[in-house]
């Protein structure tokens, strides 16, 4: 299998001046601009894919359209490769409704077990490094020798590169 990990283009919550609590934010025009030139650039260095993933979230669905495009095939949306603290515990993401304003405290400390945003019902970084790494090994036993385009966040190849190389500091 290969495996192509793609972080979403430029999306509003990257900006350094937002301040919104809703964290499924679209692409920006940037964020756009970005998302059609990897759609012109990608398929001169890899002619075919077999199968595209996407997070579920705005700016990554906004990404992955236009590789769907010029690939001519479907997104298969997948919550599991949504970004860290938009998800509950139990793995279900927030709805716009539920969804905390704010990361918890423990970004300074890093605690593996304390909830990521300020709500105890919030998924720890335990809890998304084993959402991250169940996905990674379905993935892999259902596409050998295949080419996979997954359109994630910058949280999830972090943890998908843990999960493969067994690096993560837990």
């Amino acid at each position: 299998m290969h495996l192509y990990m793609i972080r979403h283009g430029q999306s509003y919550v990257n900006l350094p001046d937002w301040s919104g609590t809703n964290w499924d934010q679209p692409l920006t025009e940037l964020g756009r601009r970005q998302a059609a030139a990897l759609a012109a650039w990608l398929p001169q260095r890899l002619p075919s894919v077999d199968t595209i993933y996407a997070s579920t979230m705005a700016r990554a669905r906004e990404t992955a359209a236009p590789l769907a495009e010029v690939y001519n095939m479907p997104i298969s949306f997948e919550d599991r490769v949504r970004e860290i603290g938009n998800n509950r515990y139990d793995h279900v993401p927030w709805s716009a409704d539920e969804q905390p304003g704010r990361f918890a405290d423990f970004w300074a400390s890093e605690r593996p077990f304390a909830p990521v945003m300020e709500e105890p019902k919030s998924e720890t970084l335990m809890h998304f490094r084993a959402r991250v790494g169940v996905f990674i090994e379905e993935i892999v036993a259902a596409h050998r020798g295949e080419r996979v385009l997954v359109v994630c966040h910058g949280g999830v190849i972090e943890f998908a590169f843990d999960h493969i190389f067994n690096i993560g500091p837990w």
